[in-house]
């Protein structure tokens, strides 16, 4: 199992010193969508420049020209690329072709896909790298979480791994380790935390016990 730090409030400065402080308790640093939105792909080079050791997602949430999209966040040095679960299937199979070309994986974002178990079983049959579960912010805000959604997942994909993201915190990780994600990402629950490197410490922890 492996832990995802998404950064989504920062600028590369910040970002990059925060990643300082936990590179050892993290294996994948994600930039999220508002940084890549108000910084560019620079975010993705700077990361990666900076921590060459670490894999670095580009959360892009690709919805059409994927394969030149996929492209571009590659030469900036993403290792994972996301396009969105609800995008037209030639879009994805696009990414899958271009990230394979370039050595690179894809994750999928399931948000706002309706039919997850379908989906699931149309994205494990394209060859995507990983099937990702996420309550976004506006859901996150009424109280939902994706943890029955991950087992709905991990039932149907045979290829794929999954992943789970969208308000996990120390007190609630528990519950998504028992659902068994290869991935779990984490954002707020370790950078809006008051003592950032000790929790992340504490969920390392967990995630690696399994």
């Amino acid at each position: 199992m492996e832990l995802q730090l998404a950064l989504d409030l920062v600028n590369i400065e910040e970002g990059i010193k925060l990643v300082k402080e936990i590179e050892e308790y993290i294996d994948i640093v994600e930039i999220g969508t508002p940084v890549v939105i108000n910084e560019g792909l620079r975010a993705v080079k700077e990361m990666k420049k900076a921590f060459p050791s670490l894999k670095v997602l580009a959360d892009l949430k690709i919805m059409d020209a994927a394969a030149y999209e996929v492209m571009k966040a590659s030469e900036a040095g993403a290792d994972i690329i996301t396009i969105l679960g609800a995008a037209e299937d030639m879009s994805i199979k696009g990414a899958v072709e271009e990230a394979k070309k370039q050595g690179k994986k894809i994750l999928v974002d399931m948000i706002a896909v309706k039919d997850l178990e379908t989906r699931a079983k149309e994205l494990d049959s394209f060859g995507v790298d990983y099937i990702c579960v996420h309550t976004g912010y506006d859901l996150q805000a009424v109280g939902k979480n994706s943890f029955e959604d991950l087992q709905t997942i991990k039932r149907v994909v045979k290829k794929a791994k999954t992943a789970v993201a969208g308000g996990i915190k120390l007190e609630t990780l528990p519950e998504v380790i028992q659902a068994q994600p290869d991935l779990v990402i984490v954002g707020g629950g370790i950078t809006g935390q008051v003592d950032i490197k000790g929790t992340a410490s504490q969920i390392q922890k967990l995630v690696k016990q399994g």
